[in-house]
């Protein structure tokens, strides 16, 4: 498998193909990746990756609250994940391509991304203005049993939605249509479904769908179980508006 060389965007989230992310692009080392994306040629894709951070921060340290004798932090490519990034962040990420790059009076600029592709991250290079990636892209396998395992998703995911919305006292304003597509469909629930990050990382990177989706359908029962013993939860978006990954 032939590697390649990828821009990367670490965020504190979990990014799935085909999903939609909107970025607001505020520190120098990302402008700098979202001019050279917008200087490419309008045809030229604006690929780049986003990786969950398992160990650092997503925004740079500042020196806000530091003693004055204290050293300025390091505001570099690599700032906030320590001396090898590689091991601040998951081994599987996403590839996001910017359909929209918009540059503000400010100097920051607001993207949409969307999802597309896995990738395994090999290596970092912080030697430039922004990190860059060495990546083997993943190809999706089905693995067996996809097309019956998606048909139990749906139901539990279904049942899911309700246990949600009951445990908030709501009503489902609108039910969503689910993707018949089991890849499309095991995304779609792992960004939608309230779970931490450590988990949505473990469902980003399932050998294949099937595998993905009997985590999800293990999960959702679980998590059902659970929610109707409960008699409240914390605010919940899922069940009143279109699914994000954010």
């Amino acid at each position: 498998m032939t590697s390649a060389r990828l821009p990367l965007f670490p965020l504190n989230t979990v990014l799935f193909p085909g999903l939609v992310m909107p970025l607001n692009v505020f520190e120098q080392r990302y402008r700098s990746l979202m001019r050279d994306l917008s200087a490419l040629p309008e045809d030229a894709p604006r690929r780049f990756g986003v990786v969950a951070i398992r160990d650092g921060h997503e925004v740079a340290p500042s020196a806000i609250g530091l003693p004055e004798s204290a050293p300025a932090p390091d505001r570099g490519p690599a700032a906030g994940f320590g001396p090898d990034p590689a091991k601040s962040f998951y081994g599987v990420g996403c590839v996001a391509d910017a359909a929209t790059i918009r540059e503000q009076e400010d100097g920051t600029y607001e993207v949409l991304a969307t999802g597309t592709t896995r990738f395994e991250l090999l290596s970092v290079d912080s030697t430039g203005p922004y990190l860059v990636g060495e990546v083997n892209e993943l190809e999706e396998e089905p693995g067996d049993g996809a097309g019956a395992l998606a048909s139990g998703v749906v139901r539990a995911f279904r049942t899911y939605q309700k246990r949600l919305a009951g445990a908030r006292e709501r009503t489902l304003a609108t039910e969503q249509d689910l993707p018949g597509e089991p890849s499309v469909l095991s995304y779609l629930v792992a960004a939608a479904a309230v779970l931490d990050t450590p988990a949505k990382q473990r469902l980003l990177q399932a050998p294949d769908t099937a595998s993905r989706l009997a985590e999800e359908l293990k999960m959702l029962r679980s998590e059902s179980a659970v929610i109707g013993k409960l008699p409240s939860l914390p605010a919940v978006d899922l069940t009143r508006r279109p699914t994000s990954p954010n």
